[in-house]
């Protein structure tokens, strides 16, 4: 068992935390992971503010420990999921891309803010802007990363913040657990991983091609969603990765996605002006890759379909060689993870 910032600061057993997924990371999904020990985090981009509270709500009714909820600022219903998640008091509020104007409203009622960025320097800034942990998210992960790789992005983060550093980008086991503490991170967060679990909804296809994948079969593109991304080898990525701009499909997408969320006409259209605004804002091309992302995500998650559909995957599909539960997927790397310290210690004496 380990003691760290992380585990302080969150009231958990285990310095581990489940990445928020959209469409992956259900209800039922974050609360296993809290029930072994972990920090479950729910995706709440993919839902509308009604849905947001059912989601939360269904969460507690299947655990009692702290989870937390993750939204990209920039993204439709922002504001609204995270209103929603101040009233009902979610203990962690996760967000990434943009600007947290709710800190002090989360800190009023005793929660806490992390921020995700996958740059130093705007690690820093979170700090300075009162976020009480930031998740710092190296090249090899999943998405959406930076260039600079886990085990350079940690000890200098770490070096320039005091708050809790929690590590993401190719972990998926006890030894690499082990490294991020000893690079001075307080523990990591792992969304591929979890992805090939039990309790996971994710199709049974893309697992299976998760487990025959190696390190070397992932593909790292702007084409799948607009911004630089990483996925797994398919299909479906390679066809996103040599298509063209795609009008059509994106005007059929983006439809679902404003049916989806519930959105009226007008709303669709602001929506798009204020991700055009925000500082890290979205053109419009950019929004269109992600209405396709969006759609060909589904397909994957939901349907399997692989000639289609794509999932973001981390390098570290190429060390995944088995689907347990959560429980023994927890007591497994926290057991590694001992016996490494421990065997590490030997060899330096």
């Amino acid at each position: 068992m380990f003691k760290t910032k992380m585990t302080e600061l969150f009231g958990i057993k285990h310095p581990i935390m489940l990445a928020g997924m959209n469409w992956i990371t259900t209800p039922e999904l974050v609360a296993h992971v809290c029930n072994a020990g972990g920090l479950g985090m729910l995706a709440v981009a993919q839902f509308n503010p009604d849905d947001t509270r059912k989601a939360i709500k269904e969460i507690r009714s299947l655990t009692d420990k702290p989870f937390g909820i993750n939204q990209i600022l920039i993204g439709p219903g922002a504001k609204e999921n995270i209103q929603i998640a101040i009233e009902e008091k979610v203990a962690i509020i996760n967000y990434a891309l943009g600007k947290p104007w709710f800190i002090d409203q989360v800190h009023a009622y005793g929660g806490k803010v992390m921020g995700t960025t996958a740059i130093a320097r705007h690690a820093v800034r979170a700090e300075q802007l009162g976020c009480d942990a930031i998740v710092v998210t190296g090249y090899e992960a999943a998405a959406h990363g930076a260039d600079a790789t886990s085990l350079i992005l940690i000890p200098i983060v770490t070096n320039h913040v005091n708050i809790p550093v929690i590590a993401a980008g190719g972990f998926h086991d006890g030894r690499g657990l082990a490294a991020a503490l000893t690079l001075g991170a307080s523990g990591i967060s792992m969304g591929t991983r979890f992805m090939v679990t039990k309790e996971c909804r994710l199709h049974d296809s893309f697992k299976q091609l998760c487990l025959k994948a190696t390190e070397q079969d992932t593909l790292y593109s702007n084409r799948f969603d607009g911004m630089d991304g990483r996925a797994l080898k398919s299909k479906g990525s390679e066809t996103l990765i040599k298509k063209g701009f795609p009008i059509a499909e994106a005007t059929s997408a983006a439809m679902e996605i404003k049916n989806l969320l519930k959105l009226s006409w007008w709303q669709f259209i602001a929506l798009s002006f204020q991700m055009m605004k925000t500082e890290e804002g979205s053109p419009l091309w950019v929004q269109a890759r992600q209405a396709v992302a969006a759609k060909r995500h589904l397909l994957a998650i939901e349907k399997g379909e692989t000639e289609h559909g794509f999932i973001f995957a981390g390098q570290d599909c190429g060390a995944i060689d088995d689907i347990p539960s959560i429980l023994e997927l927890m007591d497994r790397i926290i057991a590694q993870a001992e016996e490494m310290l421990a065997t590490t210690q030997e060899k330096i004496v």
